[in-house]
């Protein structure tokens, strides 16, 4: 297998992109998957993947910290869906909220300044350590030992759970309808 450098390969993804639009045109469908979510679908995907973390983090072997590694990664997903959830119900753009990628420090920046209160310590997770602890659970099993403790993570998860779904049901009912 040949090896060519990223931009090599760039053209192949503009390809994709195009096909992708193509398909998507055909098919009556957005370009990106969740572009046409809603706010409510949003948070159930979110809670969704929020129970899947807390069914990992009773499965982890004890003494294996790698065991670990699926739970973080579900909880910090769970974390970002979460977040998009909130901006998308205080009216924030689909691209706007996927312009940020992985970012969760910009997520809780923008979700903050949209008035979502958070407990101090989950706004400090959230700022001070979400991307390096996102980049090493997902690419290097040689340092889970590095991350802050898992109870920390479920604390920011449950925190943001508790927020973003009251915020849902505050806004359910200021409005009227079903978000």
């Amino acid at each position: 297998m040949s090896h060519r450098p990223f931009a090599a390969r760039r053209p192949a993804s503009i390809a994709t992109q195009q096909c992708r639009e193509l398909m998507s045109e055909k098919m009556d469908l957005p370009v990106y998957p969740g572009e046409g979510a809603a706010p409510a679908d949003v948070l159930r995907l979110a809670a969704e993947y929020h129970q899947a973390a807390e069914l990992l983090h009773k499965q982890h072997r004890k003494g294996e910290p790698i065991s670990l590694a699926p739970c973080r990664f579900v909880a910090l997903h769970a974390s970002e869906l979460y977040l998009n959830a909130f901006l998308l119900m205080m009216g924030v753009d689909h691209k706007a909220v996927r312009a940020l990628q992985h970012n969760l420090a910009d997520r809780a920046q923008r979700a903050q300044e949209a008035g979502l209160v958070l407990r101090q310590r989950t706004l400090s997770h959230l700022m001070d350590r979400s991307s390096r602890e996102y980049l090493i659970t997902r690419y290097s099993p040689e340092l889970p030992s590095t991350l802050p403790q898992l109870n920390r993570l479920m604390a920011t998860l449950n925190d943001l759970a508790t927020k973003v779904s009251a915020t849902a049901a505050n806004t359910k009912q200021l409005r009227g309808r079903q978000l």
